[in-house]
């Protein structure tokens, strides 16, 4: 049986820490000596004048960085080709995306730079197409026809050709064997190289994903072992091997799964590797997987059977704040079991996303640091530990920063037992030259491996990596950069603790000032997880009845209302945002106490519920802002002299709020904020699945400032909502759900013969998503997953419907399929559920009859299993002949899929158009051009293009549909507040009194 870490060796430090903090210890460290710092200066500008000075040849990053720089919008196109066009299967699409991406740069009149062979024959093929495609030319237009009939497939294939001469020279081999071979040929007599190959690929989606990783692994390691000869350790090659490659849900919440079944696969390899004496390196994840993955790193090593190996190592990332606390844990765990590490020491690739996730998280820092320098600080503080943790620990340095290398190589002094690594393509004529000035030391390369169709992402990301203007290997192709200022010590460029953080870069609370981000949770950071999980399971849950309200009680909560109306609506603005503010701020104390409650009564994940939480603070926070900039001194207009015009907003009376189960909190709250921050007094009736929610609320509100006689609470099912829009003293109704009632309600409001009342109605739809050809499918599964699947597709922007472009359909659909059956239906409760239950029995039974019709009528592409008891639907996804066979919103788990032909992609948008809905959209497209037209064509509330489509951010991605899918304004924007009030229109003749004072003075 594995063992996994007790509770004292698991690893345990801060997720977020404060930059200047950190900074004023990397800044401390003992400085170097005037003679120490000139060998460095000599050495780095040796280097630097090799990568300069090379020129010709096959050429590598450095050329393509020189070449096409990512500044440029030639250089943008680039990647975007790269990433994309060799998993585009069709002609069309390929020709669409080609005309697409080369329109928007001059490669026709680009003049090439660099000799090397690898930018000229790309830039010679990019610039050929380029002639043949002209800017505002499109396959299907009439200028041009006859040439691009002609010319096109030579397009295609010289693009296609760009595209693999570059794949084919930044990865090793296609397959594992290539790959052995060509490293064999590259390696000589007169300088050994080293190899770590890494088997390139996304991250799992699906069991059959994580499988065929896995046997992909056991694979290269079987033939690496056969051929590798019999140096003794650290001189083997070595394997690298990405977790998240070898279970489709390696995430801080699946914690326990993946624990029992990732840890056994992992150790497989382990002892496969051993079985060769070979290096095994479990590769660097997402910050939100560290604590993880070294989880089960450490489970791994501890097992007996690997004693005596030195083969097993890690990557750890110097961009992370927990880097030095990574390694000092790595090494009490080499120490607990008596054996040597191998730890390869990186700066990290994947900046932009740690950055927007702790942005979209609210947590109270970023994981990493968000100035370079200060990565560069912190690399090398980690090379300084590493080296003296030697020999227990072996060093392996991967960079191709020439000042990086230099500081390394005075600090190791003669001692050797280390090596450096760089990846394959890149730093050649770097590394080359350390060969020259120190044959002793080691150098490692990095070697992908992977068909074209990874290969190229991996490119981009490489691009983005080393191609941004900040980049040391940007900098150094650069002839323009002196190389004294390369040669600048990033603790000069930091120089006080109070500069290691980007200034221009808002801490994720700051992101949307004026108004305060809601804080969140990270899941990955096990301290607050814990702590969140402990304080939701301590909450008190009330267990007392709620008592329903009669049409009597209803009535008279209006007539109160009135009353109540009178003081509130002459409460300045400033008072009524303050109320607001001070209940968002107890929302954010009593998070967990909400959260019980939303898992109890609405059936909530611990993922859910606390974004739903934080999505009613915002609410609050963001009308509290809007109300003060409306409703304050008045809008001053122009008019002639001694005369002043102001526009004015005040409250309507009493608006009737009545929200949907589906978000018993956040949608309840934003309604009624919204009503009171406008002046108005409201009466709210939540729905009758969630009533304890509602009361936990509103006795909230209450406690905030805002008085019993502005805000009355009516429990009650449809009847009672009826009850109070047919009054004749309300002012207006605020309505969220069915499209049905939302027509019922306007009937009602309509028939009255006293003032005419708003109704501000955001119902369903039948939202829609369109996948092309060029789409990832890995991000597609991702999103579609996502969208369709989470809150058991219990939202109103969830995903109903997919189009899916022919040529891809059957992958596409496959890698859903296999997304969908790895997500957990159960208790919500329990923090690895993925999918609660549905409401209540009657939607059960509803979304039971419509999978009963489309098992008979329709392709099964996938069907879940829920639990027997409970009101639990699992995930479904059924193939469609065509879009009219779905007529109405189904609200829960199930997908419905539809594939088109590229060339039908008009009808696609006509089917979509004439449905009469209009709430989200989504677009999974490469080509700008059809995201254009797509977003041009359709008259839908929200478009999200290469992401999910829920989840939409108060003040960010204002909500709300047009059509059968609402009247508008969109809820969390800025004409929202506006429809709640009347408008006054206030004149004032200010020279009534004897004349304009203020005119005749004037010179």
């Amino acid at each position: 049986m594995l063992d996994t870490p007790g509770p004292g060796q698991l690893f345990s430090a801060p997720y977020a820490p404060d930059d200047s903090e950190l900074a004023a210890r990397l800044l401390a460290m003992p400085p170097l000596s005037a003679e120490q710092n000139a060998r460095i200066d000599r050495t780095a500008t040796r280097l630097i004048e090799a990568v300069r000075a090379e020129d010709g040849g096959f050429g590598g990053v450095e050329d393509m960085l020189r070449e096409f720089a990512l500044s440029t919008k030639e250089g943008l196109a680039l990647m975007v080709m790269a990433e994309a066009l060799l998993r585009v299967p069709d002609a069309a699409t390929a020709d669409r995306f080609i005309e697409d991406k080369l329109g928007q740069g001059d490669f026709a009149h680009h003049r090439t730079k660099s000799s090397a062979l690898l930018v000229n024959a790309s830039a010679w093929a990019l610039g050929l197409s380029a002639r043949v495609i002209q800017p505002g030319e499109t396959p299907l237009g009439t200028v041009g026809l006859i040439a691009k009939r002609i010319g096109l497939p030579a397009v295609r294939t010289a693009t296609r050709q760009a595209m693999r001469l570059m794949g084919n020279h930044f990865v090793l081999g296609e397959n594992i064997d290539a790959a052995i071979a060509r490293a064999a040929d590259d390696d000589g007599p007169t300088h050994h190289h080293r190899y770590s190959f890494d088997m390139l690929g996304e991250g799992a989606r699906t069991a059959a994903d994580a499988a065929r990783y896995f046997e992909s692994y056991a694979a290269a390691i079987e033939a690496i072992g056969r051929t590798a000869d019999n140096r003794a350790h650290p001189d083997r090659p070595g394997i690298s091997v990405k977790l998240s490659a070898l279970h489709p849900r390696y995430e801080a919440l699946s914690r326990t799964r993946v624990m029992a079944e990732l840890v056994p696969l992992t150790l497989d390899l382990a002892r496969r590797a051993m079985a060769h004496n070979m290096n095994f390196t479990i590769d660097a994840e997402e910050a939100d997987r560290l604590e993880l993955s070294l989880d089960v790193i450490g489970a791994v090593f501890a097992d007996p059977s690997l004693t005596g190996w030195e083969g097993f190592g890690l990557a750890v990332q110097a961009y992370q704040k927990r880097a030095e606390a990574v390694i000092d844990h790595v090494h009490a765990l080499a120490e607990r079991h008596d054996r040597r590490m191998m730890l390869r020491l990186v700066k990290g690739a994947y900046w932009d996303t740690e950055v927007k996730r702790a942005q979209e998280r609210g947590l109270d820092g970023y994981p990493v640091f968000t100035r370079k320098a200060m990565t560069d600080l912190n690399y090398i503080a980690c090379a300084r530990k590493l080296l003296g943790l030697r020999p227990r620990i072996f060093p392996q340095f991967a960079t191709h920063n020439a000042l990086s290398v230099a500081t390394i190589s005075e600090l190791a002094g003669d001692d050797t037992s280390f090596e450096f690594q760089r990846l394959h393509g890149m730093g050649d004529a770097l590394y080359a030259q350390l060969h020259a000035d120190k044959p002793d030391v080691a150098c490692r390369i990095y070697a992908p491996v992977g068909s074209h169709r990874d290969l190229l992402a991996y490119l981009v990301r490489r691009l983005l990596e080393n191609g941004a203007n900040s980049s040391f290997v940007a900098q150094a192709a650069d002839d323009s950069i002196p190389v004294a200022a390369l040669l600048q010590r990033p603790e000069q460029i930091i120089a006080a603790p109070d500069q290691a953080r980007n200034a221009r870069l808002p801490l994720p609370h700051e992101l949307y000032l004026p108004r305060i981000n809601s804080k969140g949770v990270e899941f990955g950071a096990r301290a607050a997880l814990d702590a969140l999980l402990t304080s939701v399971d301590d909450a008190v849950r009330p267990s007392n009845s709620v008592k329903e309200a009669s049409e009597n009680d209803a009535a008279i909560a209006v007539a109160l209302a009135r009353t109540g109306f009178a003081f509130w609506s002459r409460t300045t603005a400033d008072t009524r945002a303050i109320a607001l503010e001070r209940a968002a701020n107890l929302l954010e104390h009593r998070m967990p106490r909400f959260i019980a409650l939303l898992q109890t009564e609405g059936g909530k994940t611990i993922d859910d519920a606390v974004s739903e939480v934080r999505e009613a603070i915002d609410f609050c926070r963001y009308y509290a802002i809007e109300g003060r900039r409306l409703f304050g001194d008045g809008l001053p207009l122009p008019g002639p002299t001694g005369e002043s015009n102001t526009l004015r907003l005040r409250g309507r009376g009493v608006m009737v709020a009545i929200s949907p189960w589906n978000f018993p909190l956040a949608i309840f709250l934003g309604q009624i904020a919204a009503c009171l921050m406008a002046g108005n007094a409201v009466v709210a009736k939540p729905a009758e699945q969630t009533p304890r929610i509602a009361a936990e609320a509103v006795a909230l509100l209450h406690e905030a400032g805002i008085p019993d006689s502005a805000l009355h609470l009516v429990q009650g099912d449809g009847r009672i909502g009826a009850a109070l829009v047919a009054h004749d003293n309300i002012a207006g109704v605020v309505f969220t759900g069915s499209t049905n009632v939302a027509r019922s309600i306007n009937r009602t409001l309509a028939a009255k013969d006293g003032p005419i009342v708003p109704l501000i109605a955001e119902t369903g739809g039948i939202n829609v998503m369109i996948v092309d050809a060029t789409a990832l499918p890995e991000q597609v599964a991702d999103d579609v997953v996502t969208s369709a699947f989470r809150s058991a597709g219990q939202r109103c922007s969830a995903l109903r419907l997919l189009f899916v472009q022919d040529d891809v359909a059957d992958r596409m659909i496959e890698i859903i399929a296999g997304a969908a059956a790895e997500l957990k239906v159960g208790d919500p409760r329990d923090p690895a559920t993925q999918v609660g239950p549905v409401i209540d029995a009657k939607a059960k039974e509803r979304l039971d009859a419509h999978i009963a019709r489309m098992k008979a009528t329709a392709r099964v592409h996938f069907a879940g299993e829920a639990p027997a008891s409970g009101h639990f639907v699992a995930p479904h996804i059924f193939e469609l002949e065509n879009a009219e066979q779905l007529t109405e919103e189904v609200f829960g788990p199930i997908l419905h899929v539809v594939r088109y032909k590229a060339a039908d992609f008009e009808h696609v948008l006509q089917s979509i158009a004439t449905s009469g809905y209009g709430l989200t959209l989504g677009i999974h497209s490469r080509i700008d051009d059809t995201v254009d037209t797509t977003i041009e064509r359709l008259a839908v509330g929200n478009v999200y293009v290469n992401r999910n489509m829920i989840g939409a951010v108060v003040g960010v991605q204002p909500f709300g549909g047009h059509g059968l899918s609402g009247t508008g304004p969109k809820a969390g924007g800025p004409h929202y507040l506006p429809r709640l009030a009347t408008e006054q229109t206030v004149t004032i003749n200010t020279a009534a009194a004897g004349g304009n004072v203020g005119l005749m003075t004037e010179e």
